[in-house]
């Protein structure tokens, strides 16, 4: 955070910068347009774009920063789409496909017990054979060993796949997840909402405007859940404005969207090549854009497994509140080329936050604050 005789620099430099008409909205509270954003995107002065995110940030959360005891358990990557970007799935019966039986996540559930875990997460492929009871019972599992637990599983592209795949209504599904003890959706599946991006990347998978329609269908249920943006492959900076200003129409409409996180793309092991080197300046300029474009959104995640640890860090003065959490086992961005750890301890996920100048915050899926005896 800047302070003092710093501060007062910095004011006066972005009053005189090209950004200086949005500084002014920022102050004031008013919304950034669709031009707005695409100037931000196109402008290089990162610092200004940066600091503007920041004024957000500090205005919502002070030195705040959020982490959260989870796990992660990913069920099966056999999956029906072969989205060109995903080096998670494989299709039924190629080589490195996998699929875990209810006893198996159990088992997953109950070696860890011994930790103050608060979420977990599951998510996995549109697997063409499993019957919608697998997921129930899945969910019902690991409720019966965690009941203190919130289960956030399956995104808006598993549950499209499973009411298709049953004959039934998208509000069934939810319905039938919500009984069982699902109480949040992950964000995973949106990638971009571009049709042009979609066709070239993931024409078999639900497209944007069905990913949006369940998760306002979830919201309307009582459901809550994430939204996320795959960025850094083939989507141009306008249609990244598009995406995230989707999102925000939406969360205008329901409320029911908790975080968004911005998803670095990894290109390792994927059917995507010939791209230009992701680069930090990308990582922070998207991570305060989304932070200035959705002022609807409570938080903005700088996802540690995609980004690394230490640009992770520098997102907190960028607009970023949020670390996500310890993770333990994350299969989807390692099996693409992410150099993260796959796990961080509470311990240093603290010490990270702090040496950042920030104050570590311990939540729950709904940042509910999570008291811990130290």
């Amino acid at each position: 955070m800047i302070s003092g005789q710093n501060s007062d620099i910095a004011q006066r430099l972005v009053e005189q910068s090209e950004l200086a008409d949005i500084h002014e909205k920022v102050v004031a509270g008013q919304r950034i347009s669709r031009e707005d954003g695409l100037r931000l995107f196109e402008s290089q002065d990162l610092l200004t774009i940066g600091f503007l995110a920041n004024l957000v940030r500090q205005r919502r959360h002070g030195q705040q920063t959020y982490w959260v005891y989870n796990q992660h358990i990913n069920y099966s990557n056999i999956c029906i789409n072969g989205c060109r970007f995903c080096a998670f799935s494989r299709k039924l019966g190629e080589e490195g496909g996998f699929f875990l039986a209810v006893d198996q996540i159990a088992d997953k559930v109950r070696q860890r017990l011994h930790e103050p875990i608060t979420e977990i997460h599951v998510v996995g492929g549109c697997h063409p054979d499993l019957p919608f009871s697998y997921y129930l019972d899945l969910v019902r599992v690991i409720k019966e060993i965690r009941p203190e637990a919130t289960v956030k599983a399956f995104t808006a592209v598993e549950v499209a796949h499973l009411a298709q795949k049953e004959g039934i209504a998208i509000s069934e599904v939810l319905l039938a997840l919500k009984k069982a003890g699902v109480e949040a959706l992950p964000g995973g599946g949106a990638e971009v909402f571009s049709n042009r991006v979609r066709q070239l990347l993931c024409p078999e998978k639900l497209n944007g405007k069905g990913w949006l329609e369940v998760a306002k269908e979830a919201h309307q249920l009582g459901m809550r859940s994430n939204a996320t943006l795959l960025y850094g492959h083939l989507e141009t900076a306008a249609e990244r404005v598009d995406h995230i200003l989707a999102l925000r129409k939406a969360q205008d409409e329901t409320g029911g969207f908790i975080t968004f996180i911005p998803l670095a793309f990894q290109s390792a092991n994927t059917n995507i090549s010939g791209l230009q080197p992701r680069t930090g300046f990308a990582d922070l300029k998207t991570i305060a854009l989304s932070r200035l474009l959705l002022d609807n959104f409570a938080h903005i995640k700088a996802y540690w497994i995609m980004l690394g640890a230490k640009m992770a860090q520098v997102a907190l003065h960028f607009g970023a509140d949020d670390l996500d959490g310890t993770v333990m086992e994350e299969r989807i961005g390692h099996m693409a080329g992410a150099s993260s750890a796959e796990a961080l301890t509470p311990e240093e996920l603290q010490s990270l936050i702090r040496a950042a100048g920030h104050e570590p915050v311990q939540r729950d899926t709904f940042f509910n604050p999570v008291h811990r005896e130290n």
